[in-house]
């Protein structure tokens, strides 16, 4: 396989100015790009960084499921940065609207963490904390993504299956991925920083996949999506009345 020659002087060049202190680092191979981070965050390393993987070993998505994908055939990536929002919640949708708006106008996000296309999931999305300096408010955030650039075979145990990046783009690399997403990404967590995830929310409906269609949980319960609510919790309505449910809580999947 030829070297992937990645932008990482020209995506430090751009993030830089809003970040000082930021470095970016590509490694051939590591466990998961998410691991790494937040090990080193509570190690005391708390700057902002992108780090980079050609390959996971171990990558790792939400509710502790694994995450796996051929040498070449997917972008993983991970933010790390020090961020003080007024409130958390809906932080993983803004990262999904940025990263879909900076790729293709089809790209559709299904609640809480994934980017799909015609019902298949292209990527998935991992933030995790851990508490950074004196503020109450402030902690390291580590923002993990992982996109199929090529479409991966699709085991028979997968209940969603898989899409690829090429699929929409032809002949895409992982290197334009990451550079026409990393900066969207950025912008997009520092917004989140100030504004919360309410001026996010109508981005967010634009693509979501779930409204209006009948979905299951992973705890048995089903009804009718509906909206996203100003703090980023998804609305059920169900034969018992209105549910919120939240990220933390359960997975959600469309009924076929």
């Amino acid at each position: 396989m030829e070297p992937q020659r990645w932008p990482a002087e020209a995506i430090w060049q751009e993030l830089y100015p809003l970040l000082p202190g930021f470095t970016v680092e590509i490694l051939p191979e590591i466990d998961s790009t998410n691991s790494e981070l937040m090990r080193r965050a509570r190690a005391g390393r708390q700057e902002p960084i992108l780090l980079v993987a050609e390959h996971q070993t171990a990558g790792r998505g939400r509710l502790g499921r694994g995450w796996q994908a051929a040498p070449g055939s997917a972008l993983t990536f991970s933010f790390g940065l020090p961020l003080a929002p007024r409130e958390w919640s809906g932080l993983s949708l803004v990262a999904g609207v940025a990263i879909a708006e900076a790729l293709h106008p089809d790209l559709g996000l299904k609640w809480p963490n994934d980017l799909w296309w015609q019902d298949r999931k292209i990527g998935g999305i991992l933030v995790e904390t851990v508490g950074a300096g004196d503020a109450d408010a402030e902690r390291y955030v580590v923002v993990g993504a992982g996109l199929n650039i090529a479409q991966p075979p699709s085991p028979e145990d997968m209940r969603t299956p898989p899409a690829g990046l090429r699929e929409l783009l032809p002949g895409v690399a992982a290197t334009a991925v990451l550079q026409a997403v990393a900066p969207a990404l950025v912008r997009g967590l520092l917004d989140f920083a100030v504004q919360g995830f309410a001026s996010w929310q109508p981005r967010f409906e634009a693509r979501d996949v779930l409204r209006g269609r009948a979905v299951v949980l992973s705890d048995g319960r089903r009804g009718t999506a509906a909206s996203v609510d100003a703090e980023g919790v998804l609305r059920l309505a169900t034969a018992e009345g209105w549910e919120a449910v939240r990220s933390a809580e359960v997975s959600v999947r469309p009924v076929a």
